[in-house]
């Protein structure tokens, strides 16, 4: 039955068509501007305006066509990163690196701990989480990360600095949080113009449950929306967001937007990736105002046109 119904949503949904082709490199050859395009109208249900962007999606998409800085590469690499992140605000806010490798057979886990993280260096997704090697899954863990591997995330969403970062596979430590808190971790985004941080949000992923809540850098809570509901209940403040804060400014001095991901652990923040497209750049963001404002905050003039 799970077959029939894929294949009824593909006869049915153009989103759907669209997605499952370009999955498959349908598209790999459609020019930039146009593949955004199509993408936008397909996923957002609007048309991109890019001669003249006004809305903060229209910015977003006109920065992966035109913001080319070659240095965007390292930024996005999950291992370069690291040792950015590492040499701007310390070592300590940066999950530990276990290993680097170029191909998964490779990767010899009787030098791993018995707990830790494999991630694809260029992708994004295609993580592996083992919290007990003693029931780890290898075969499963060899398809999603070979899978990843083989992925081209540039040709998907054609976000330029994704364009020329090495295939390559890190490990890293797993980390857990002794708090006595339930929710597990939580991911801390901050969205960054100009070195400032103005605007920080706490989403949960889980499947037809996701919601997202946004906040001001006093911590009140905010009407903007992306795509989600609110959680019913308003999320904790994290008992590090000043450091986040401060972390975030830092990281986000030489970028004109950037956004800025944290997690907590026992009160220690740190820092997950960095990222230059909120949503992609289809973030659907309401209400007007806020789409403005946000908007307002990225100067194009800034940018030499590449």
């Amino acid at each position: 039955m799970r077959l029939i119904d894929k294949a009824l949503e593909l006869i049915h949904s153009p989103k759907a068509r669209f997605i499952f082709l370009s999955n498959r490199g349908f598209y790999d050859h459609m020019g930039d501007r146009k593949y955004l395009e199509l993408r936008y109208k397909m996923m957002a249900g609007k048309v991109l305006n890019l001669d003249n962007p006004k809305s903060f999606d229209d910015k977003l998409q006109w920065l992966k066509l035109y913001d080319h800085n070659p240095f965007y590469s390292t930024i996005v690499d999950k291992y370069e990163a690291k040792k950015y992140i590492a040499g701007k605000v310390g070592e300590e806010y940066v999950p530990r690196l276990l290993g680097l490798w170029n191909d998964f057979d490779e990767i010899d886990f009787s030098s791993l701990p018995s707990s830790f993280v494999l991630k694809c260096t260029h992708d994004s997704g295609g993580v592996v989480i083992c919290p007990d090697k003693n029931n780890f899954d290898y075969k499963r863990a060899e398809r999603i990360i070979e899978r990843s591997m083989k992925r081209n995330f540039f040709l998907q969403k054609r976000e330029w600095p994704y364009k020329n970062v090495k295939h390559r596979i890190i490990a890293e430590e797993y980390l857990s949080d002794d708090s006595g808190e339930d929710e597990g971790l939580v991911d801390y985004k901050f969205l960054c113009f100009n070195g400032e941080p103005k605007v920080m949000y706490i989403g949960n992923d889980i499947k037809d449950d996701s919601h997202e809540d946004f906040f001001d850098m006093d911590f009140n809570h905010l009407p903007l929306q992306m795509g989600y509901p609110m959680a019913s209940v308003c999320p904790k403040k994290p008992r590090s967001f000043e450091k986040m804060k401060e972390i975030a400014q830092i990281l986000s001095k030489d970028f004109l937007h950037i956004r800025v991901d944290f997690f907590e652990i026992d009160g220690r923040p740190y820092v997950g990736e960095l990222t230059f497209y909120q949503n992609e750049g289809i973030t659907l963001t309401t209400p007007p105002e806020w789409d403005e404002r946000l908007a307002s905050w990225i100067d194009l003039k800034c940018v030499k046109k590449e």
